[in-house]
């Protein structure tokens, strides 16, 4: 049987050529790493994270992004004998003392890998990178952290999934087949800095802008992979000895979008090492609402759910996402990560 691709479905294809070419995020405040290389290696172990993410359930060719990262630290050795580490029998690990102990990490690498696959409309975009920081401390509580990372993306257009009312499309010329592909380098950069209770970072990913078509035509121009630009920033408080709240803003700059610049604000509330509640606004867009759990001091687990104010909502049943974290060769006694909360 033959799949004719909803209207809805082209227009998010024809969107994604011009304006946002990068997945959206919910969940970035548990994984900064993904918008940012600069946090590979921020932690005293392995972290692992796995995130599915169906965005606009019910809109037929919606993006569905699936990603696993990975990052730890080299030569970093200062395992902190303080509430920062291991915890301390009868104190919370996250209470005053954690304020009053922190120290600035040693000089130290950090490495990361990240594999990502977003599906939207007819295009299927798969990206796989590598990245590397370095950490030094510029004062006694304060660190500064630069990254890259570098990679390849691969760029596929499914035109099975569509009938055309004339055989041939511009676009695709006289290439033939039914799944087109275009292969190209990816790179990113990012500066993070960070202490115990707020971090500031600025990132870019797809740093070189590219061309990619899918015809030998020289007479069309096709669509380019444009930069995208991130900022993020917030603060932890301390409310009592059992609760810290984190209010967190991300701008984002995308040449070409119609919503660009792009505001989220967020607020996450925890309490101690075992649970958190959030929400998100972004602007022009919508809501959204988190919520998760650590389990043992090895295995995390968050959840959002968001919804739209714009006029997808009369189609769409809201977003999805899910992830999954693993801190393998964790040093500290509590659950939750000392720097990327």
């Amino acid at each position: 049987m033959k799949k004719i691709f909803s209207v809805s479905g082209l227009l998010i294809s024809g969107l994604w050529g011009i304006a946002q070419q990068r997945p959206h995020y919910t969940q970035y405040i548990l994984n900064n790493y993904i918008l940012n290389p600069a946090l590979s290696g921020i932690e005293n172990y392995t972290d692992v994270k796995i995130s599915h993410r169906n965005q606009w359930v019910g809109l037929e060719g919606a993006p569905v992004t699936t990603y696993l990262s990975m990052q730890a630290p080299l030569g970093k050795s200062d395992f902190k004998t303080s509430a920062t580490s291991f915890q301390v029998p009868g104190e919370n690990p996250r209470g005053k003392s954690y304020w009053e102990n922190y120290t600035a990490s040693e000089p130290h690498h950090g490495i990361g890998f990240a594999v990502l696959n977003d599906q939207t409309g007819l295009y299927n975009r798969f990206t796989a990178y590598a990245s590397y920081a370095y950490h030094l401390g510029i004062s006694p509580r304060t660190n500064i952290a630069a990254g890259f990372s570098a990679g390849i993306t691969n760029i596929s257009y499914d035109r099975e999934k569509v009938k055309f009312a004339t055989p041939f499309d511009p676009v695709l010329g006289n290439t033939s087949g039914n799944t087109l592909s275009r292969l190209r380098p990816d790179i990113g950069a990012g500066v993070w800095v960070y202490s115990s209770d707020y971090f500031v970072g600025v990132s870019a990913q797809q740093v070189v802008p590219q061309k990619y078509i899918f015809t030998d035509d020289a007479s069309f121009e096709g669509a380019k992979l444009i930069p995208h630009l991130f900022a993020t920033a917030g603060y932890r408080f301390l409310l009592n000895e059992d609760i810290n709240a984190v209010p967190s803003v991300m701008v984002k700059y995308v040449e070409g979008s119609p919503t660009t610049p792009q505001f989220d604000v967020n607020l996450k509330m925890q309490y101690r090492d075992l649970l958190w509640l959030g929400g998100s606004y972004r602007f022009e867009d919508g809501y959204a609402a988190m919520a998760g759990m650590n389990v043992g001091n090895t295995f995390n687990v968050g959840y959002a759910y968001d919804f739209t104010t714009t006029r997808l909502n009369t189609a769409s049943r809201g977003t999805h996402e899910i992830i999954i974290g693993f801190l393998i060769g964790n040093r500290y006694g509590d659950t939750c990560p000392r720097n990327v909360w």
